[in-house]
């Protein structure tokens, strides 16, 4: 998420290149070197910009919330799931 809000930030920085992450780089990177392989890659634009700027605004914050809606989602399904071994384990 934080790329995400840094080419948010930057949607009116004139020549900033809006970055993304390949995640299934990133994983092989981990997986295979530890992770010395860098995964950030820069988005071609749908639209050129005057001023150089890649960042296409309405993309990055649907990107941004769909990100938020899967963090969400998984940070509620792994705390039912602790909570349901913490009472196996207590035996309630």
């Amino acid at each position: 998420m934080g790329v995400l809000a840094s080419n948010i930030a930057n949607a009116s920085t004139p020549g900033f290149k809006a970055r993304d992450i390949d995640f299934q780089s990133a994983l092989a990177s981990v997986e295979y070197d530890g992770g010395t392989g860098a995964a950030t890659k820069y988005r071609v634009p749908t639209q050129t910009s005057m001023d150089g700027n890649t960042v296409e605004l309405s993309q990055e914050q649907t990107a941004f919330a769909e990100n938020a809606v899967q963090y969400q989602t998984t940070l509620s399904f792994l705390n039912g799931r602790i909570g349901q071994i913490t009472r196996a384990l207590k035996g309630e």
